[in-house]
């Protein structure tokens, strides 16, 4: 009989609760929000996962712990069956630093890299940057992927996002959240631009944080409809499903309709069961990140 292919959430944060943060303490300035902040431990998520049927999560590491991966590692640690990391990169180091950083936390269980844009100075490029540039280039050397938060928009990283393309063709790229790819006029252009970096083979879009993509629609409600019509039918005619990988971005993901279980299975309906399915709902995670056992 066939293994069945996991199910993997290859975009969720965790934090310390307010009691486990004297052992594990916040960044300064970054305390979770009150509704979350004791929502968002290892425990939270296992059971969160459990109820959902997810058995394996990548998770991103939190600007809560910023460039402090205690608690993540830790997680990994004690579950490595269950989790894998993605590390935050720090721009303020130097080259050496920033690749010695990289290489000690993938002997961690970290096995991707975010890059938040909005952490490099104002008149620095994430491609312009040497140490940024090292570490992209490294990854693609360890096969380690990349991925990047266009939180203000696709519009503002896109030259950014090709330039780095074009740097390093052999490590992958990965864009969070459907590139925050609004339903308004704005994120109608900008996800335009999103369908054009197809042609690049080394990008890859995470089907992740629906509800952060609904834009000006009040109507636009959980199950996403119009999400799925207008966003990922495109992006899997685009792309394939051999390119996109489901995420729930919890815990952000609780205070909103159907919550973390609603958020996988809605994802999972979106597609056909078989070859789409398995690759959307794990494979693709699986296949850039390695198994979860």
């Amino acid at each position: 009989m066939p293994r069945r292919t996991n199910t993997i959430d290859s975009h969720l944060h965790i934090w310390a609760s307010s009691s486990q943060s004297i052992t594990y303490p916040y960044s300064s300035g970054q305390q979770p929000p009150p509704s979350l902040q004791n929502e968002a431990d290892v425990a939270s998520i296992l059971y969160q996962m459990e109820q959902a049927g997810v058995d394996g999560a990548l998770i991103v590491q939190p600007i809560n712990h910023q460039y402090d991966h205690t608690y993540v590692s830790h997680a990994i640690k004690e579950y490595p069956h269950k989790f894998k990391g993605m590390m935050l990169h720090d721009p303020s180091l130097s080259v050496e630093l920033a690749v010695n950083r990289l290489e000690e936390l993938v002997l961690q269980g970290f096995v991707g890299v975010r890059y938040n844009p909005y952490l490099w100075e104002d008149d620095m490029r994430m491609s312009s940057c040497r140490a940024g540039l090292a570490v992209y280039k490294r990854c693609g050397e360890l096969g380690i992927p990349v991925g990047i938060m266009c939180f203000k928009g696709l519009d503002l990283h896109y030259d950014d996002i090709i330039a780095l393309l074009q740097s390093s063709p052999n490590t992958v790229c990965v864009l969070d959240h459907m590139g925050f790819c609004a339903l308004n006029t704005k994120g109608n252009e900008q996800f335009e631009q999103l369908l054009s970096l197809a042609k690049y083979d080394n990008v890859y879009v995470k089907i992740s944080a629906l509800f952060r993509n609904v834009g000006d629609g009040g109507d636009i409600k959980f199950p996403y409809d119009a999400i799925k019509n207008q966003r990922f039918v495109p992006l899997l005619k685009h792309y394939g499903a051999d390119r996109l990988m489901m995420g729930t971005d919890f815990p952000f993901v609780l205070e909103t309709e159907g919550g973390y279980r609603g958020a996988v299975e809605t994802v999972k309906s979106w597609t056909e069961e078989g070859a789409e399915r398995d690759a959307v709902m794990g494979g693709t995670a699986e296949r850039l990140f390695g198994k979860w056992v």
